[in-house]
């Protein structure tokens, strides 16, 4: 093996996993300055989690999409203060509700995606981030 060089073989590997996982980005400075509980997220660009929403959506992909502490964001996406601080409520949310993934499932069947409490609440957090008011609290599981 010659250092330096990317065996095809490898590079296969790497598409593939990049298509699956997506890349890891760093947060851009002046956002980490300005919000700094943004640093909190692990951030990925692309992966197969953006499509499986578009898809929940019918959609063919998303735009950014939290599993856990990880944020996936779409090839492409500007670095948009309002969507971060959504995504990032998510990741609370993932943290506070022990059961998250299944219940924002329910509630997106139940009541749509636009109308989950989960999407409005994070919609209600971004909002207040940017107009620098505190953060209102997390919604009770079950309430």
């Amino acid at each position: 093996m010659v250092p330096g060089v990317v065996v095809p073989q490898r590079a296969g590997w790497r598409r593939l996993l990049t298509a699956l996982i997506g890349e890891p980005v760093a947060l851009p400075h002046g956002l980490a300055a300005r919000w700094p509980e943004l640093s909190r997220v692990r951030w990925r660009v692309d992966g197969l989690p953006l499509r499986v929403g578009g898809w929940c959506l019918g959609q063919r992909t998303v735009t950014g999409i939290t599993l856990g502490r990880t944020v996936f964001l779409a090839p492409g996406t500007p670095w948009a203060p309002r969507l971060l601080l959504h995504e990032l409520r998510h990741v609370e949310h993932f943290s506070a509700v022990p059961a998250f993934p299944l219940r924002y499932v329910c509630e997106s069947l139940v009541r749509g995606y636009a109308r989950n409490r989960y999407e409005v609440d994070a919609d209600a957090f971004a909002t207040a981030r940017l107009a620098g008011a505190p953060p209102p609290p997390l919604p009770l599981p079950g309430a």
